[in-house]
């Protein structure tokens, strides 16, 4: 069954599930025993699916799962979705109260946004987790408030079951200084807290912290890029060269839709921006800028036919692109196209479109477009 799903699909994405397992497996052999892993699936589960990957994630007991709004959060329980989930954006006021009863956690990381949650009165049933900015200078109190929150939580009844930080640059690991000031910081916070009786669960290593700062495991550690197997930072990747494996979950595909052969010096797409210099078959692939690819990659990029690579040609359309097959025989309308993922002996990766694009592998995974069918095997 698993190879007939995506017919009827022009493109689709393939999720390996035992991939998922290895990484998770990896980091639970990396962290300490008794170190808790929170599973990040904010934003469609970085273009996963956030119902199917936090289903997996379930399964192999997962401790916790974070996602980006209340509405994420109220998504994966309708699904069916049991496992603690942490809130890890704001949440409008008038939202709040849909958390209760439903071990959602909230976090607030503002002292205006404090005593407006402290106005609810159910705030006793909802927990939440205290976010501190220790050097992002994004979300977070600032070390300058730590008396002000410590006064406000001493006259609440307030479940504080969470303090958290985010690095600015853990991912940088020839500069560690910034980072274990960070650290620093936040155990500082901690410090604060335990003073007046709470004990929270403390975490602020993501992927590339967790990987690189073993003193920011703390409790818990919040795991996002490393389960969908590509690593943050090549720099990450050098320090374990080799020792350490994450492995792909996602793999991107399309279909050759047409197939042609055009004379020498003949444009190809929109303004005609690349010009052939010999005789030149062509594919087009039913795929474009609507789907995720991005158009930063016209004639710039490469997709995978058969275990070759085939080079883009001309602009990147809404719904297609054009590729160069001249080289790669007998290829005909329905044969199978890599965007991501591995053909053969050659593979395609996140990082590289990133690269090759100006931007990260993050925005080219979370813009995958969602109405493209994930069928996980």
């Amino acid at each position: 069954m698993g190879k007939i799903e995506h017919i009827g699909l022009r493109t689709w994405i393939e999720i390996n599930v035992k991939a998922i397992r290895a990484n998770y497996k990896t980091f639970r052999k990396l962290v300490p025993e008794g170190v808790q892993i929170i599973g990040v699936v904010k934003s469609n589960a970085y273009g996963h699916n956030m119902v199917q990957f936090a289903a997996e994630l379930e399964k192999l007991d997962i401790d916790m799962l974070a996602v980006d709004s209340l509405v994420e959060g109220l998504a994966l329980r309708k699904s069916g979705i049991k496992t603690p989930i942490l809130v890890l954006g704001y949440t409008l006021p008038e939202m709040c109260t849909k958390a209760v009863r439903k071990n959602i956690h909230l976090t607030i990381s503002s002292i205006d946004g404090l005593r407006v949650f402290l106005k609810f009165p159910t705030v006793a049933r909802i927990p939440i987790h205290l976010k501190v900015d220790t050097g992002m200078h994004r979300q977070g109190f600032m070390l300058s408030e730590v008396e002000t929150v410590i006064k406000v939580l001493l006259n609440s009844k307030v479940q504080v079951e969470g303090l958290y930080t985010h690095f600015a640059s853990a991912k940088d690991l020839s500069n560690r200084a910034f980072t274990d000031g960070q650290i620093d910081e936040l155990a500082t916070w901690r410090t604060a807290l335990y003073a007046i009786g709470f004990s929270p669960l403390v975490h602020a290593g993501a992927t590339g912290g967790t990987l690189g700062f073993p003193n920011a495991h703390f409790d818990t550690v919040r795991v996002g890029a490393g389960l969908y197997g590509f690593w943050t930072e090549d720099e990450v990747k050098c320090v374990f060269k080799g020792a350490l494996h994450l492995k792909p979950v996602l793999t991107w595909k399309t279909i050759i839709s047409e197939v042609k052969e055009i004379p020498a010096w003949s444009g190809v797409g929109y303004d005609l921006t690349h010009m052939t210099k010999n005789v030149t078959r062509i594919a087009v692939c039913p795929v474009g800028y609507w789907h995720g690819y991005p158009r930063s990659l016209s004639n710039n990029a490469e997709v995978l036919v058969r275990g070759a690579r085939a080079k883009v040609l001309g602009r990147i359309s809404m719904d297609m692109i054009v590729i160069d097959i001249t080289n790669i025989p007998n290829l005909k309308v329905g044969d199978k196209v890599v965007l991501i993922g591995r053909s053969g002996k050659e593979e395609i990766t996140a990082n590289e479109l990133a690269k090759l694009a100006g931007t990260s592998a993050y925005e080219i995974l979370t813009r995958l477009n969602p109405l493209m069918k994930r069928i996980y095997r």
